[in-house]
């Protein structure tokens, strides 16, 4: 067996081609500095645009489930009808006999599995908030149990929660969010001060921090008072009602739906064989709805951002056709010197997918500090997924590998005398 038989020499020379293939696609850069630039900037940009749509759009998401959760841990919740009432129960839903604090109050007693739970209770109109002369944009109005801040995580800016007594007093006091506090007050402290709402006075026991939600300044808008006040000062027949709990120590939030479905069952009067006519959710349900919205609005979007990415291919196509047309002549010697069709099919690939390659990188490297940019900018999370930069690396090569087949099969396929003739 001579040495170019041997499988180590052969090994060896197919590396040495390769190192020549990269070479020799450095070579052809540099000499193209502006039609490869050009080509490497097309593909930078799709990079870009597809990584940074798919961070920002994980951020996004992280973003609104945090917000619509807006918990320290997981709980159950309870309303009288689903989140979107459609289709003919539509009307029958309405009509269900609303929470009462009494249910909360079972569900505390009766419920092993529950830790602290808390009614809620808000009308469908808003209402402004007048302090002297100055007053608020109408504002959503809330009644909540004092247990409301263990279960949700709404910053205290200034001030304190009411107070289990206050509740059960029906005190009029009230903590507001920050756009009422801001537009009323101002830089005044308002604890302690005394609002109107409806005609009616209410001292202003905290404020609410910035909360910087995703849904903007409409987040902040609110004011929170005892559901106990509520209920004596703005009761209508179209409140909506919820009560929402979270879990002891041991307890599952299956557990906690079990035992909320069945002492709301007997107090609701609901037959062994009927459908409920209230509905349990955990806010794990939240982030499954959460998750059907934004999951195929991100691939949409995703989808047509790659379209520019695909226009960036057909440069890649249009370029190395060029770029075989005028190295026919150089084609012609490589095979007269003995190299056959599959070393020029991968001399062409390499130069492509190299071309396509550094586009990749450098698209990558400018779409997570744009995307980091952007998250900072909107306070939104920001979340730096390694599966999506390692496949924005690999689909800009892929790229140049299709739409550089088509170049590459023409160039190896070329007849060495006819390519040695051409000028």
């Amino acid at each position: 067996m001579t040495q170019r038989e041997t499988p180590g020499f052969e090994a060896e020379s197919r590396h040495n081609l390769w190192r020549e293939n990269f070479r020799q696609a450095t070579n052809v850069i540099r000499l193209h500095r502006m039609r490869s630039g050009l080509l490497i900037l097309g593909v930078a940009i799709g990079i870009t645009t597809i990584l940074m749509m798919v961070t920002v759009l994980s951020g996004l998401s992280r973003k609104i489930e945090t917000d619509l959760v807006s918990a320290r841990r997981p709980y159950v919740y309870v309303q009288r009808f689903d989140l979107i009432v459609t289709g003919d129960n539509e009307e029958e839903m309405m009509r269900r006999k609303p929470l009462t604090a009494g249910d909360a109050d079972a569900l505390e007693e009766m419920c092993p599995a529950l830790d602290d739970v808390c009614y809620a209770v808000q009308p469908q109109r808003n209402y402004e908030i007048h302090y002297g002369s100055k007053k608020t944009p109408p504002t959503q109005l809330l009644g909540a149990s004092h247990t409301f801040p263990s279960i949700y995580s709404l910053p205290i800016g200034k001030g304190r929660f009411f107070i289990r007594a206050e509740e059960e007093n029906r005190a009029r006091v009230a903590l507001l969010g920050y756009g009422p506090s801001r537009d009323l007050f101002g830089d005044e402290n308002p604890i302690g001060k005394m609002v109107r709402v409806g005609g009616r006075r209410y001292k202003v026991v905290g404020t609410f921090d910035v909360r910087q939600h995703f849904a903007g300044a409409m987040s902040d808008n609110f004011m929170l008072i005892p559901h106990t006040t509520y209920l004596k000062d703005f009761q209508t027949r179209n409140d909506f009602e919820s009560i929402s709990a979270t879990m002891r120590d041991g307890y599952t939030l299956e557990d906690g739906m079990e035992e909320i479905t069945n002492v709301l069952r007997v107090r609701r009067r609901v037959a062994p064989g009927e459908e409920n006519n209230f509905v349990v959710m955990t806010s794990e349900s939240f982030l499954e709805l959460v998750r059907k919205f934004t999951t195929p609005v991100g691939l949409v979007l995703t989808v047509i951002a790659s379209i520019g990415l695909l226009v960036g291919g057909i440069g890649v196509m249009n370029i190395m056709l060029i770029s075989v047309a005028e190295r026919t002549r150089e084609i012609g010697v490589r095979r007269a010197l003995g190299a056959g069709r599959r070393d020029i099919l991968q001399q062409f690939l390499v130069e492509s997918s190299t071309l396509t390659g550094i586009g990749g990188a450098v698209g990558t490297i400018v779409g997570t500090l744009l995307a980091y940019l952007v998250s900072s900018l909107i306070h939104f999370p920001f979340y730096f997924s390694v599966f999506w930069t390692v496949t924005a690396l690999l689909f800009s090569a892929i790229v140049g590998l299709v739409f550089g087949l088509y170049p590459a099969r023409r160039a190896a396929g070329m007849d060495p005398v006819e390519a040695l003739r051409y000028e």
